[in-house]
């Protein structure tokens, strides 16, 4: 005989997954809709950030865009500082990625390749990871050490 507690709690299950499928779908086959925009500076280039704050959004960060501005990124922004890891499955552009302290400073920066599952990661705990177009930073001669600035970031 089966336990009724154990039939419930498969229930129960069954449906948050069931529920939570539509979103999930959402986040796996198209982009999401732009996000709210900041204004960020590195010396004297202008960037357009998106902010992605949620936990949804950051799921899905810049997957199945097709194009973004030259000045353009997406700044992921987090409650509290951890070793932050991101890899570029479903993404199809090429990004470089600068993980940030809470100063501004930037601690390290990866080029990430579309279309991968290798990982890039910071080098210390981070609240902070500005995505923009692969080579950005290294273009304008932005480098580890560099400061960036804005609302986000503490004098």
């Amino acid at each position: 005989m089966s336990d009724p507690n154990s039939t419930l709690r498969s229930t129960l299950i069954a449906l948050v997954l069931t529920a939570a499928l539509p979103a999930a779908a959402l986040a796996q086959d198209r982009p999401q809709p732009r996000l709210q925009t900041i204004e960020l500076t590195a010396g004297m280039h202008l960037i357009r950030a998106e902010v992605a704050q949620t936990p949804q959004q950051q799921a899905t960060g810049m997957m199945f865009r097709t194009a973004m501005g030259a000045n353009e990124g997406m700044l992921f922004v987090n409650e509290q500082p951890g070793v932050r890891c991101f890899w570029m499955r479903n993404t199809l552009l090429p990004l470089a990625i600068a993980f940030i302290a809470d100063d501004g400073r930037i601690v390290n920066i990866a080029e990430m390749q579309a279309r991968s599952d290798d990982s890039h990661c910071s080098e210390q705990p981070v609240r902070f990871a500005l995505e923009m177009p692969k080579g950005w930073f290294a273009k304008r001669g932005i480098a580890p050490g560099s400061k960036l600035r804005g609302s986000p970031f503490r004098p």
